[in-house]
């Protein structure tokens, strides 16, 4: 649930919000708000929370065929979601487990993988927290999500990752640009009203704002929702870490990781559609064994 609030509350807020302080991220957890969610990542109308089906039948051909020569290899996706991703690679091979903090979205992922007798474990929980096994051949973090975490917690992360690798192990990440995180901070303040949304299934008003933190180089979007019946407001807050390439190899190289490539997009070419976001590949360093 969002910080409960009245109006005056939005009136006296703070200028701008320090990163991460009121709230990790939009309450992926929570039951109403993921059954929400889950109908927007399985829309075919848009890509706003996951990539429509036709996109992502061609970006898992090319993880099978570029990233993983098509050979049948171990697989963790963090950040799972419904599992449209982990179904398809499973259906060519691959034995899957992915990781996601939302109940509505896992339970999608486990029932569409009994009825398809997929090789694909589902575990609801948050990443930054979960124990990630080992013996992976590839562990993915797609679609943005390394950008929502403190950047304490993304080394975290990409540090269990490395863990959970075989040697020569492949990590694949796709992240946000610099300067796209920068237009998030750019989009100042906005408004719409809905009969229903993601943030709450009554009529309500979504006031948002974006701030951008030059020292942190971080982005900051509030989100006040009104409920129009009875005024009641309830506050969210999203951050982004922005990251150079430059400070994204050094990221990868500190995690343990080296090769590291950085791509126009997930295809490995440029595309239009896919302007939000980089790929990188990385391979899991190994440790040269004492002499």
């Amino acid at each position: 649930m969002g910080l409960a609030m009245d109006l005056m509350d939005v009136i006296r807020r703070s200028a701008a919000p320090i990163p991460w302080a009121e709230g990790d991220n939009i309450p992926w957890h929570d039951p109403a708000f993921s059954e929400r969610m889950l109908k927007e990542h399985l829309s075919q109308t848009h890509d706003a929370a996951s990539r429509r089906s036709e996109k992502i039948d061609g970006y898992v051909q090319w993880i099978h065929r570029e990233l993983l020569s098509e050979r049948p290899t171990h697989i963790l996706d963090l950040g799972c979601g419904p599992g449209l991703y982990t179904s398809r690679l499973a259906e060519l091979g691959h034995e899957c487990v992915g990781i996601d903090y939302s109940p509505a979205s896992i339970a999608y992922a486990v029932g569409s993988a009994k009825q398809e007798k997929l090789h694909c474990t589902y575990v609801q929980q948050d990443m930054r927290h979960a124990e990630y096994g080992a013996g992976f051949g590839l562990v993915m973090l797609i679609y943005g999500e390394l950008n929502i975490f403190r950047p304490g917690d993304a080394r975290n992360i990409l540090k269990k990752a490395r863990a959970a690798l075989a040697d020569d192990g492949l990590l694949l990440l796709e992240p946000h640009p610099y300067a796209v995180v920068e237009r998030i901070a750019a989009k100042g303040r906005t408004w719409y009203s809905a009969e229903t949304g993601l943030f709450s299934g009554r009529p309500h008003y979504c006031f948002q704002e974006s701030c951008w933190d030059a020292t942190a180089e971080t982005a900051t979007t509030r989100y006040y929702i009104i409920d129009a019946a009875t005024g009641a407001v309830a506050r969210y807050a999203s951050s982004f870490q922005a990251y150079t390439d430059s400070q994204y190899s050094s990221l990868l190289v500190e995690s343990g990781f080296d090769n590291v490539k950085i791509l126009p997009s997930l295809g490995g070419v440029e595309d239009e559609a896919q302007m939000k976001l980089i790929s990188i590949v990385a391979r899991k360093h190994r440790v040269s064994a004492p002499t």
